[in-house]
């Protein structure tokens, strides 16, 4: 579950609003600015806002991450993790936008695009158990949650099954259609595990249904995105800048529907944090997005 998200809070460092600043951050950004640091090469990823209609608006589905986990513990991310090398697999069933108009809107080549795209949709069973796929290119499938599904997912998530596999098993084509990439992120330079994420937008399927299926989150919720990025200004949700810039992206939807129809013109430019030292100060920020910005000093305490 990458999400382009880092670390563990500091119990000396309250987070500002939801967010906080891993407590290693600053020794490592001095490494990086005097060349002690090699950065790390960031490993493709990809992530699904997974949105459902409510009377009071759409909902997203976020998981949380449990609080023993040595990255982003306790952060509420969206279900994603990182591509297996098999989803270029040529074989894959595919229906929808092809691999070349992808890798067009991903600005990738095709191979890439595929495996960014069946990453995103492979994610979202092996984490949350809903499948964008179906046995014809207008059809999608129904409940998802038999003995039979269970056991393709583990073997998904195990790695004892490749995607392309999976979908030729059950005479399945991916539904490429239903996904609309709406954002890039790159984890820090100065960070020990990078991520290249992408972050699509997707509606739930009728007859299926969300559940628990992650080994790394504790418990997982439908809320509004205005409801989240309150929980989060509020202090009392944990996040990540990509999480909490897209959630308040989603914000003017008033369907999940029309996100969906919104997601061809969003900007695809990935955002990669940038990092200076000020005389003893490090100055951390997020380029186009300045309530990111952080000043701490070499210590680790803010300024």
């Amino acid at each position: 579950m990458p999400n382009g998200q880092h670390g563990q809070p500091s119990p000396e460092q309250p987070p500002a609003g939801g967010q906080w600043y891993p407590p290693e951050w600053p020794a490592r950004i001095r490494a990086l600015a005097e060349g002690a640091l090699t950065p790390a090469a960031p490993k493709r990823a990809a992530t699904v806002m997974l949105l459902r209609d409510t009377p009071a608006g759409p909902a997203v589905h976020m998981l949380c991450r449990r609080a023993s986990m040595a990255f982003a513990g306790g952060a509420y991310a969206y279900p994603g993790g990182g591509v297996d090398p098999r989803d270029e697999d040529h074989r894959i069933g595919w229906a929808g936008p092809d691999q070349a108009q992808w890798a067009a809107r991903l600005g990738t080549d095709a191979a890439t695009a595929q495996a960014i795209v069946c990453g995103a949709v492979r994610e979202t069973f092996e984490e949350a158990g809903v499948l964008l796929a179906g046995t014809t290119p207008d059809t999608v499938v129904g409940d998802t949650t038999g003995d039979d599904w269970e056991a393709d997912r583990e073997a998904l998530v195990g790695r004892e099954l490749s995607f392309a596999e999976f979908l030729d098993r059950r005479g399945l084509l991916l539904r490429s259609d239903l996904l609309g990439a709406w954002a890039r992120w790159i984890t820090p330079e100065f960070e020990p595990r990078r991520y290249d994420t992408w972050f699509f937008v997707a509606a739930l399927p009728e007859g299926q249904r969300t559940r628990n299926a992650s080994t790394e989150a504790d418990r997982t919720v439908w809320i509004r995105p205005q409801d989240a990025a309150a929980g989060y200004d509020a202090g009392e949700l944990l996040m990540m800048p990509p999480t909490i810039s897209t959630l308040r992206s989603l914000e003017p939807y008033g369907a999940a529907a029309d996100a969906l129809a919104a997601a061809g013109a969003q900007d695809l430019a990935p955002v990669l944090a940038e990092a200076s030292l000020e005389d003893g100060v490090v100055v951390l920020s997020w380029p186009g997005h300045d309530e990111f910005t952080k000043r701490v000093t070499l210590g680790g305490g803010p300024v």
